[in-house]
């Protein structure tokens, strides 16, 4: 049975079940999450006895570490493998390989990006994507499954211990990896749960951000949540016409729809909505796109818009000049939307916005670590 991504009900359960005291659940809990132990044999603080039953019956386990790229930027990008031979299995060696046979194969992507005041995690919640974003390297894939919860939280858990000598005490998690969080969305909020409690990995909601290419009634459920992530939303267009070409899932949930449910998206006093808005060279970068995007927007409450500027592929578009940017920017702050432009992290090593694609970069190109 697999440990990691359970919640602190299920790991309580899980040992009343096993012949322990409840509370025993708890004490798992914080070993897998706050400490971020995962051979269960080092536990010590559960009886010897426990622990040989827990290693002859369960499994904690982390993606395969294909390879990591270093950005010249410091930015790490992990390719992981999934359902292969993983880390930290605490299982016994008959059940392990008969569990690893049930798991699908896959490999995804995640980013670990220090600075002096924090480190940001960008992890994925699905293998490959099917919204299929013209602009964006993910969508070549296709979509291959969906992740655990497990294995989003170990795009966060695993960076984490392989940094831990030189964290900072702020870390922020972004879901704008690879796939849709909200055609995952159980298993994205079992992740969350456990990612934004103060007793498991700890996060405060306002340092984690999901952000959606639009599926409507995922936004829809999470406003209900007591407890979630920031919500951002890629919008890359300024017209439905636009965001068709560019977005299909806007034919389904159009403008009006996304932005009504941006609209009716309850926050709190200073919680935001974010608008990210990818910028393609001459294809959404005019001043009439500014002003278009600015209206949209007007009537929605606590707004603001990131302006990325694209990252290059091997997809038919360009980057946006240095004055189309400015331009954009500025014309937005004149409209009242506050507005920031982004410049993707990582480019060098395939780690920036959209270059998610589990591209092997040879190392004659970029430094790599083993």
């Amino acid at each position: 049975m697999e440990l990691l991504g359970k919640s602190r009900e299920e790991l309580r359960a899980l040992c009343v079940a096993m012949g322990e005291p409840a509370y025993r659940g708890d004490q798992l809990y914080r070993a897998l999450y706050a400490e971020r132990n995962f051979a269960l044999s080092r536990v010590t603080n559960l009886p010897a006895g426990f622990r040989e039953k827990l290693v002859a019956e369960t499994t904690v386990t982390l993606p395969t570490v294909r390879q990591r790229y270093v950005s010249a930027d410091g930015s790490v990008r992990y390719l992981l493998g999934l359902g292969e031979q993983e880390g930290f299995s605490t299982e016994g060696t008959e059940v392990a390989e008969k569990n690893k046979r049930k798991r699908a194969a896959a490999s995804v992507e995640a980013v670990f990006m220090p600075s002096p005041a924090r480190q940001t995690i960008c992890v994925s919640t699905q293998a490959g994507c099917a919204v299929d974003c013209e602009f964006c390297m993910t969508a070549q894939l296709g979509l291959i499954r969906n992740l655990t919860a497990g294995e989003i939280l170990a795009q966060v858990l695993l960076p984490l211990e392989e940094h831990k000598e030189t964290l900072t005490p702020q870390t922020n998690v972004v879901l704008m990896g690879q796939g849709e969080p909200l055609l995952n969305y159980e298993q994205v909020m079992a992740a969350m749960r456990i990612l934004l409690d103060q007793s498991g990995i700890g996060l405060a909601p306002k340092h984690v951000t999901l952000s959606t290419s639009g599926i409507v009634p995922g936004i829809e459920r999470l406003a209900k949540e007591t407890r979630r992530p920031k919500l951002a939303i890629s919008l890359n267009a300024s017209s439905d016409a636009q965001r068709d070409a560019l977005m299909p899932i806007n034919k389904k949930y159009p403008l009006k729809k996304l932005l009504d449910a941006c609209r009716n998206f309850t926050r709190g006093s200073r919680e935001y909505i974010t608008f990210e808005y990818v910028l393609l060279g001459g294809v959404n970068d005019t001043a009439e796109d500014a002003r278009r995007v600015a209206r949209l927007l007007a009537d929605l409450g606590r707004v603001k818009v990131n302006l990325i500027p694209w990252n290059p592929g091997s997809l038919p578009y360009k980057e946006p000049s240095e004055e189309s940017i400015e331009r954009f920017h500025k014309i937005l702050l004149e409209k009242g939307i506050a507005a920031f432009t982004r410049y993707s992290r990582g480019r060098d090593v395939m780690a920036a916005c959209g270059q998610l694609a589990l591209n092997e970069v040879s190392s004659n190109q970029l430094t790599v670590i083993r």
